[in-house]
Parts: C-alpha cells; structure tokens; sequence
C-alpha cells in the first residue's frame, strides 16, 4: 500500500450483463437507418403525414445534406393547435442540437438521453454527416438482441489460447501494453478499453473478467480525455495472478478525492456534459469493477489512479509484492 494513500477500496464486480453490454458495444450497432428527414421548407403537414407514414416521432431537418434541426410531433402538435398546417418546419424546428457519433460507446449515449430528456439523437460520423438516428427504444432492442446472441462466446472460443502464461517458465511472467491517451482526443476514446479487451480473450481470461477491465480502462481514458491539461498515459500488466492497470496525467489534478468518488459528482465543462461525457458516475463505475482501487492527486500536480483485478487465489498478495517492487526501484 502507498503510504500517503487511502485504504483500498474493496469492489466487486457489480455490474449486470446489461450494463457491461452498454459499454462494449457502439452507436453504429443499434441506430436506425436510412434516416427519414424534412427540409426546413417543407410544411407542417407534410411533416405530419411522414410521420404517419412512418410510425415515428420525430426527423432530423437537412438543408443540402446539412443537420439544421431536429422537428418532433410535439412541435408537430404545437403547429396545429395554432392552426397552422401551411407553416414551414423552419418555423418550428429545434436548432439546437446534442448528437452522438457513430462509434460512440453506447453508454455515452445513455447517459445523453438521462441527462437532457431527449427523446431522440442524430448520428454523425466522423466527418460530420448524418449516418442515422438513435432513440431510447433502439437502444432497448439493440440490446436485447445482443443478450441473446451466442456471438460473445463464439468470440472467446475462437480466440482462446489456452494455457499461454503457463506454458511459459519463468520468475515472473507479463504482458505490459500502454497507451498515450491526447486531450480531448473524443474521437479515439475508448480504443485503448477495446484493445485490451480482445487481447484478454485472446488469452483466454473470462468474458467477465474481460469486461471488468475493459470498463475500468473505458472510465480512466475518458477521464484523461476529458479532465487533464495534456492527456496523460495508460498502462496495463497482464500477469497470470493478476491484472494491474495504472492511469497517469500532470495535470491539473483532484481537488476532492472523497466528492470526486461521490456518484453523480463532476467538475465535467458544460461544453463537454452537453456532448453527453462527464456524468460523474467514471470513478464510481471503476470502482464496481475492479478488486482494489487506488488513487491520489493533487492540484497542479496530476492524478495517479490504479487499479487491481485478481485472477488467482492468493493474486493479493502478490499485488502488493508488485507495489513494493515498485516503490523500492
């Protein structure tokens, strides 16, 4: 144990099959398209019969290939009960707009919908275009149809290699990977949690285990995406007793550790909470995964978060062997 830390923080695994789904997979996975749409000329009515047409609640507004808005059937309802069928959609229209991108983990995009009460979100790709849309009720059967595939343990038999660390003789044996994670680098968030998810199962850890420490990894990127001055580093030691994953910035570190562990709590920019990142549920959902948690942090002067999960009777002791190895090099 670090002398200036905590104790460490004692949780198990507790998140459902739902929820470690939610992170694992993406906006492109359950969005609708191709996308139904107005143009900001086109009328109320016209709208009204689209939606008809098509059992929706709602479209995007394009201008030449352009998001401009977003039109529902309560602005639908608010036109007609002014008596106002001929009025263009312009007229009623949202400008305003939150979206997600297509490859956005699905989590970001719950957490959107809880936080704002939309009722539906225009998908973008990288480029900007519109790609598709996303309501809650996508989400739901998205979802459901992953609980009932069979595709999750197909993958894990396919990239099984049985035996790798033991088959291997040494004193200690590992398998570092490390990750440079930049400032708001949104776009490559959660590259780093996939990475050592797949490696994981390529050598043959649990599913569960697997998602464990892909979502503690997710939680610590996003937070050195979102909070840092300069991005910071994430390492992760895969040992046969144990995985050890350590998150490292400069800056400009934790006034608060106990309110920042506090659910719900953040320090998130309003810019980036209306991108639908910075919850304040990160420390707390890392903490649900892992087996023993520690950090520290000062004002100016960075955060230094790590993280153990157990894989063998007795790996807890020989995370703290790996601890002291450290602090006395």
């Amino acid at each position: 144990m670090h002398p200036e830390s905590p104790t460490p923080k004692d949780a198990p695994s507790g998140l459902t099959q739902v929820e470690a789904l939610a992170y694992e997979m993406h906006v492109k996975d359950v969005m609708t398209r191709p996308v139904v749409s107005v143009r900001p000329t086109d009328n109320i009515s016209h709208l009204s019969e689209l939606l008809r047409k098509h059992s929706i609640t709602g479209v995007p507004v394009l201008s030449e290939e352009k998001l401009v808005g977003i039109i529902s059937v309560k602005d639908l309802i608010a036109a007609l009960e002014r008596g106002d069928p001929t009025a263009q959609v312009s007229a009623y229209m949202t400008e305003t707009l939150l979206t997600v991108n297509e490859g956005d983990a699905l989590v970001r995009a719950l957490e959107a919908f809880t936080k704002t009460g939309v009722g539906r979100l225009p998908v973008l790709d990288d480029g900007g275009r519109l790609v598709g849309m996303l309501t809650k009720g996508d989400i739901a059967q998205g979802l459901l149809r992953a609980l009932q595939s069979p595709q999750g343990e197909e993958e894990l038999r396919r990239y099984r290699a049985s035996h790798l660390f033991e088959d291997i003789v040494s004193d200690r044996t590992s398998l570092f990977m490390r990750y440079r994670v930049r400032h708001r680098d949104f776009a490559s968030g959660g590259m780093a949690s996939a990475h050592v998810r797949r490696a994981l199962l390529r050598l043959g850890a649990s599913l569960e285990t697997a998602r464990r420490c892909a979502i503690a990894v997710y939680e610590a990127e996003m937070n050195l995406v979102i909070h840092t001055t300069n991005g910071g580093l994430l390492r992760v030691e895969i040992q046969p007793q144990l995985i050890f994953m350590e998150a490292l910035d400069d800056g400009p570190g934790i006034e608060d550790i106990d309110r920042a562990m506090q659910s719900g709590y953040t320090t998130t920019p309003p810019e980036i909470r209306a991108m639908g990142f910075g919850a304040g549920f990160g420390l707390v959902n890392i903490q649900r995964c892992v087996d023993k948690m520690w950090l520290k942090s000062q004002p100016g002067e960075g955060t230094r978060l790590e993280m153990w999960i157990y894989l063998q009777p007795g790996a807890e002791r020989r995370g703290l062997e790996t601890l002291l190895d450290r602090l006395s090099a």
